[in-house]
């Protein structure tokens, strides 16, 4: 496929652009769609044995998928000829394995694609393959046993994040400018945070299009991590258009919020370092937010140490129990694909505790964790009543060496606690169904990406954006790269 290449060099460069960016040079002939996606395609090749953050590929159905586009000439779609990667975790292409990040195995490959892939498409975005995710989105790293795992790529030692670690490494690493990301409770923040790239969970009900049933539909959302605030919005808006002839479950914003831009005023945001379980935060990762509340303030926002007043037990054990009983769904979809039972050693040890918890679990005991979480929801929106943002870190430590969050430790209701231990703030917004975003606004003494989140109301994606902009535009971060 070389002969594809006009020039390497410069094909290369573009690499390092945001999305919108090579969108717009494919529409300005400085390249051709597939002189794009070839490029992007010798990167994966040569990044990808070292990151493993690229698990199945689609290349020479993309490339000609990316000749077809040059030779009919057809720009449809603001991302038109970006390539792009989407998690393996419930986000199916056509034709392409799906795993679920799980070692148990089903037989073919989905006929169709997604809603949610279906959507890139409609944006012009050609797809390139699945990154890699733990198994059933269940850790803050992404180390399935059925893959091995993704790798940071500021330091290959460490963890990239999870459970979207596979798309984060990918766009830190410059492979593609956006890969899609799913969030149950800080999945696309904490791989953004980990892999210094930009990422918004939207606000629950935002993207009707995915996680519309399940145990997680009232915690989880869909959407991307990406190398800039823009094209967060743009991938935002193709992901969050209505269904034909359904009513959003969120009113649209008066304007795309691609086209949002401006001032955002003087907002009254509260700042906090506090561990919401009383652990330990590493030094490094307060001092994040608090640069960060630094730059707010000489942007001209009112600053004020505060935090939401809410039943924090709700994130315990009413969330463990919606977690574990997804898993438990997810174990009884394989085998319903399979016709058999899964066997022990097709599941992970922590995934295996999970459905044993779950199978312990009455329709009451669920119910009233729904509950706890919605009277919590309410709790936490009564802060926004007097903040127009919470300013935390995103997560309490530096990325960790591999195979220290994946670990189990002896329980389900164990392991949701040792991992609430580095993730203390991001599941607070699946609560609340509010939008929220980390930014990789700073880097410690090891080199390492430490994000700091700003959390929004519910329906707020338009205000977090044109703030997450505006801190772009002060103390950009698009040449900060590994």
């Amino acid at each position: 496929m070389h002969d594809e290449l006009r020039d390497r060099d410069a094909c290369n460069e573009v690499l390092f652009r945001d999305a919108c960016a090579q969108a717009e040079a494919i529409r300005d002939g400085e390249l051709s769609c597939a002189e794009l996606v070839e490029a992007t395609i010798l990167r994966i090749e040569s990044l990808n044995p070292r990151l493993n953050c690229v698990v199945a590929e689609r290349f020479d159905a993309a490339l000609e998928e990316a000749r077809e586009f040059d030779r009919l000439g057809i720009l449809t779609g603001p991302l038109a000829g970006v390539p792009v990667l989407l998690k393996d975790l419930g986000q199916q292409v056509a034709g392409l394995a799906q795993t679920d990040g799980s070692r148990a195995e089903r037989s073919g490959a989905p006929t169709e694609d997604s809603p949610l892939a279906a959507r890139f498409r409609a944006g012009g975005m050609i797809l390139l393959g699945k990154a890699t995710s733990p198994e059933f989105g269940n850790h803050s790293t992404s180390e399935p046993a059925v893959h091995g795992p993704a790798r940071n790529p500021w330091d290959v030692g460490r963890t990239a994040g999870g459970s979207s670690g596979g798309s984060a490494a990918a766009v830190a690493a410059r492979m593609v400018p956006v890969a899609g990301a799913s969030d149950g409770a800080g999945s696309i923040r904490i791989p953004a945070s980990c892999c210094g790239v930009f990422g918004m969970k939207p606000s629950r009900g935002r993207v009707s299009i995915a996680n519309s049933e399940g145990r997680l539909a009232q915690l989880a959302v869909t959407h991307a991590v990406s190398r800039s605030v823009r094209d967060s919005a743009v991938v935002l808006d193709l992901l969050s258009a209505p269904e034909p002839g359904t009513n959003p479950p969120l009113p649209l914003p008066r304007v795309p919020f691609a086209m949002t831009s401006g001032d955002p005023g003087n907002l009254r945001i509260a700042l906090s370092t506090e561990h919401t379980f009383g652990g330990a935060v590493d030094a490094d990762c307060a001092l994040a937010a608090e640069r960060t509340a630094e730059l707010l303030a000489s942007l001209g926002h009112r600053v004020t140490v505060d935090a939401p007043s809410f039943d924090h037990t709700a994130i315990i054990e009413p969330m463990l129990r919606l977690w574990a009983t997804a898993n438990l769904e997810g174990k009884l979809g394989f085998e319903a694909v399979l016709g058999r039972a899964l066997r022990r050693d097709e599941l992970e040890e922590t995934t295996w505790e999970l459905v044993e918890y779950a199978e312990r679990l009455t329709d009451a005991d669920l119910a009233q964790a729904g509950e706890q979480i919605a009277a919590a929801s309410d709790q936490i929106a009564h802060f926004f009543e007097d903040y127009d943002l919470w300013l935390t870190p995103t997560l309490a430590q530096a990325p960790p060496p591999l195979g220290v969050l994946n670990r189990s430790v002896g329980s389900a209701a164990g392991w949701w606690n040792y991992d609430l231990e580095f993730n203390p703030w991001c599941p607070i917004a699946n609560v609340s169904g509010g939008a929220a975003a980390s930014l990789p606004l700073f880097t410690n003494g090891d080199g390492l990406p430490i994000g700091s989140m700003l959390t929004a109301g519910l329906g707020q994606e338009s205000l977090l954006l044109r703030v997450c902009a505006q801190l772009e535009d002060a103390d950009p971060w698009g040449e900060r790269r590994p």
